[in-house]
């Protein structure tokens, strides 16, 4: 398998995600450092390679992939070990259920650019941009805590791992960096404190990363 290059940001969840991903699939890669408290995303030159100006992307194959579980998609299509989805409908809907749940209800209202514009153009304080976060996050894991429990075993879905598993991992690193009540979430920390410790998951940790600081 060639090399990727990974353009991402060490705190950033989909980066995050991704990272996990390549890990897992075993595939090696490059990266380059995209720092978004710096505004590098909005530069001319990152532009013209991701328009949308996010991380992360991978680039793969001659191909420039963004959106980070269609990344997951594609490394399916690739290396077909572990695969992130079951291969049956019902399980393979629950998992993209879950997974959906942190990538499209939680994430993208927690993200940093949406914090920015709560803080610069609508005048927020700090306080209330924290309680934001807190708020929707909250709501989020509650709600996938609750879907999660019936079918958890050792991983969120039974005992297959899955892209639902490497969408928490993120989602509560970073939940817990702004002081989220995790308490009531059982199933979802008890996952969480395993996975952590499989070499995949820990060599993509954040305070792993080179642009750590």
């Amino acid at each position: 398998m060639p090399d990727a290059l990974l353009h991402d940001y060490f705190r950033s969840s989909a980066s995050y995600r991704v990272r996990i991903a390549l890990n897992l699939k075993g595939i090696s890669y490059r990266q380059h450092a995209v720092d978004l408290r710096h505004d590098e995303q909005k530069t001319a030159e990152y532009r013209a390679l991701n328009p949308q100006a996010l991380v992360p992307m991978l680039e793969m194959n001659g191909e420039r992939l963004t959106q980070s579980l269609a990344i997951f998609d594609y490394l399916d299509a690739q290396v077909k070990e572990p695969p992130f989805v079951p291969s049956e409908p019902r399980p393979r809907a629950h998992v993209l259920a879950l997974a959906l749940t942190v990538a499209c209800d939680i994430h993208p209202l927690n993200n940093l650019r949406v914090l920015r514009y709560l803080k610069t153009e609508l005048g927020q304080s700090q306080e209330a941009v924290d309680s934001w976060y807190r708020h929707w996050c909250a709501e989020g894991l509650a709600a996938l805590e609750a879907l999660a429990a019936p079918t958890a075993g050792e991983f969120l879905y039974g005992d297959q791992l899955s892209m639902a598993d490497i969408c928490l991992v993120p989602q509560l690193y970073n939940a817990r960096r702004l002081d989220t009540p995790l308490d009531d979430l059982p199933t979802l920390t008890r996952i969480d404190a395993m996975l952590t410790q499989l070499p995949a998951f820990a060599a993509a940790h954040p305070d792993k990363q080179e642009s750590a600081s």
